[in-house]
């Protein structure tokens, strides 16, 4: 079963985030809680965790890009 992995939203005004560093890369296993990527809105900083265990199976953005929150960035396979 695939899990959509979303750009959050770390501020109230937050409107769109851009994915400074993937920690994890495509077919890595992972599990719960462990940092998939680190991103960026104007104000601040924060980490994505993996909500459950399973492999990360697809990113769909690249370092650098800016995202809507709420956006699907990757897929996790559990």
């Amino acid at each position: 079963m695939k899990v959509e992995i979303v750009m959050p939203k770390l501020g109230l005004t937050m409107e769109t985030g851009v994915i400074r560093e993937w920690v994890k890369k495509p077919g890595d296993h992972v599990e719960e809680g462990d940092t998939l990527a680190v991103v960026e809105s104007e104000k601040l900083t924060g980490e994505i965790k993996a909500p459950k265990n399973g492999i990360l199976a697809e990113i769909l953005y690249k370092e650098g890009d800016e995202i809507p929150v709420g956006e699907v960035i990757a897929y996790l396979e559990v």
